[in-house]
């Protein structure tokens, strides 16, 4: 099964898949939480959904609980504190986890890509990303603490960012 067929629920509630979410695009897909030292990469990824997201991309944000509890809210509360704190207009998924027994399909295909060391498995920590194609190829990952706006995504986002 294409990453692109996998069935996933949106923050609302609604049931789609990547492929319906992201129409074509390409997409910067980060497990997010809002009570974590680096919730403040919200910033920088509404930046490059503001720098990119007419030429072809998109960034999708996939609240988690699984590291140390600090996505807790509600879908509600998750969609205010990102609306309201940074402004997040891209697209939210539901609640997900993405390691251990009940990791999520779509990360149990995203998590076998490796890592510019060459390292796949386990998400580290929250904000752990990975850049999807149009085609649904995973052709990076990088790990939490790399900010959104480093080089290296930005230019990677560059070579698939097709608008």
């Amino acid at each position: 099964m294409s990453i692109l067929e996998i069935p996933v629920r949106t923050l609302d509630g609604t049931a789609t898949t990547l492929g319906d979410l992201l129409g074509g695009r390409a997409a910067l897909v980060v497990n997010v939480a809002s009570k974590c030292g680096l919730t403040p990469q919200y910033g920088g990824l509404v930046r490059l959904q503001d720098t990119y997201g007419e030429r072809g991309f998109t960034v999708v944000g996939v609240p988690c609980n699984q590291f140390m509890g600090q996505e807790p809210g509600s879908a509600e509360e998750i969609q205010e504190f990102c609306s309201t704190t940074y402004g997040v207009d891209f697209p939210l998924l539901g609640k997900t986890e993405v390691n251990g027994d009940g990791r999520h399909p779509l990360y149990a295909s995203l998590t076998e890509a490796p890592d510019a060391e060459g390292a796949a498995g386990d998400i580290q920590w929250n904000f752990e990303k990975f850049l999807v194609d149009g085609a649904g190829e995973v052709v990076a990952r990088f790990r939490p603490r790399t900010e959104p706006e480093a080089p290296e995504v930005v230019a990677a986002i560059e070579k698939v960012a097709t608008g």
